[in-house]
């Protein structure tokens, strides 16, 4: 049986199992360290969700907060599933799960995806993301 819940503490099964899907969502990036991932489940201002089948994490989506003069924003982000669980709706389960957590909050609602990723695509829409016309800039700080 698949549950969804905030992740409140972090065991070295648990970073495996995101680093896993880290992997999965962009082979390129550096896996998180176990100091950094105490600091993402400690952290106010970010929830990570996962989705376990028994203990084992197979999903995982972030929900970030902050508040600027212009308002509340609240972004989705690392939405994945692991590869062997796919096609069986379980993004869209935890979309829903997101999106349950903030109802009533105020603010707006962000996330980004790749165009390339057509199926997460269709999955936002169908949820009643709305594509906002923008350019996304990036600069990697080091």
């Amino acid at each position: 049986m698949m549950r969804i819940a905030e992740l409140c503490e972090t065991d070295e099964r648990d970073l495996k199992g995101i680093n896993a899907l880290l992997l999965q969502l962009n082979p390129t990036l550096s896996p998180l360290s176990a100091d950094d991932f105490r600091q993402v489940v400690a952290s106010d201002n970010v929830h990570l969700f996962v989705m376990k089948e028994e203990e084992t994490i197979v999903g995982m989506a972030v929900l970030a907060t902050y508040l600027t003069p212009s308002g509340r924003k609240w972004w989705i982000e690392d939405v994945t599933v692991d590869r062997s669980c796919r096609g069986r709706h379980l993004g869209r389960e935890l979309i829903d799960f997101v999106l349950n957590y903030v109802k009533g909050r105020k603010g707006v609602l962000m996330l980004t995806s790749s165009p390339k990723r057509v199926a997460a695509n269709g999955l936002y829409r169908s949820a009643g993301f709305l594509r906002k016309e923008t350019n996304v800039y990036r600069m990697e700080l080091k």
